[in-house]
């Protein structure tokens, strides 16, 4: 069973506005929180299945039980009525137990067709054939990478022509599933910052970059602000050692992580667990 949380969220950098803490600390908690509600449904869901193996022993013993007895008297020709009652019980037991389990499975199941299903469209939206472009599912979260090369110069946090275009695939996707929303974080390599201006290290290069991308998603690609989410997360989450060039190179990216709404599944999950006997 997958421990996946779907999430959304379209990271993109301005000239002028950071992300807020508060908002950005609600997405973490909010992330924080639906993995823990997925943990703890996994454990459950391991405890319910050993309740029914436990059971299912305990009916087979049950009915040999009764076998022996039946075989050691010939004037016994059904089962007692007590044990009869014990192996119904206990049947009845695994039944509700199956029943239980098999609701937990299918919203889990739900949940991950909802990651399946935007993963692959969100790879035939964008046309993923670029290898500095890459659409994958990290614990739970969908998102798409794409390397500063594609977006931005060396240092710069200007949007490039190319940029555009991909961008414009993206905003495509978001604006057909307005439930959505999207963060969009900047990363940088551990190289100082060295220029003029208003910015003072990769901090402010990241978000920069960030409220840059999603200046344009607003402004030129219609999507929804209210959707959207800016983030800079500078030097420190690197993907490699920033060892070398090659290596720098591919930990300067920007993620647009997509957080589908995916909330009625965990509440199906949870309801269950509340409710033992449906």
């Amino acid at each position: 069973m997958k421990k996946v949380i779907v999430a959304l969220s379209l990271v993109l950098l301005t000239l002028t506005s950071c992300v807020s803490k508060k908002q950005f600390a609600a997405l973490e908690a909010k992330n924080k929180e639906c993995q823990d509600l997925l943990n703890s449904a996994t454990v459950k869901l391991n405890v319910c299945l050993s309740e029914k193996d436990a059971l299912a022993k305990q009916a087979e013993y049950l009915k040999q039980n009764n076998s022996e007895l039946i075989n050691s008297s010939k004037e016994m020709t059904v089962l007692s009525t007590k044990g009869a009652q014990n192996i119904e019980k206990a049947l009845e037991t695994i039944k509700e137990k199956d029943l239980k389990i098999s609701r937990m499975q299918d919203a889990l199941t739900k949940k991950d067709s909802v990651t399946l299903a935007l993963v692959t469209s969100l790879k035939s939206s964008v046309g993923i054939s670029d290898p500095d472009i890459e659409v994958n599912v990290e614990k739970g979260v969908v998102f798409i990478s794409i390397a500063d090369k594609l977006l931005f110069k060396s240092g710069s946090y200007t949007v490039s022509d190319r940029a555009k275009e991909i961008l414009g695939k993206v905003a495509k996707v978001v604006n057909d599933k307005p439930t959505f929303e999207c963060m969009v974080e900047g990363h940088t390599d551990n190289v100082p910052y060295t220029g003029t201006g208003v910015l003072l290290d990769n901090w402010d290069l990241s978000v920069k970059r960030s409220t840059a991308i999603i200046r344009v998603l607003t402004k030129e690609l219609g999507v929804n602000p209210a959707q959207l989410i800016a983030a800079g997360r500078g030097e420190f989450i690197p993907l490699v050692e920033n060892n070398s060039v090659d290596n720098r190179a591919i930990n300067r990216r920007t993620r647009i992580v997509v957080l589908p709404k995916i909330d009625e599944f965990y509440e199906m999950i949870e309801k269950e667990m509340k409710n033992p006997k449906q």
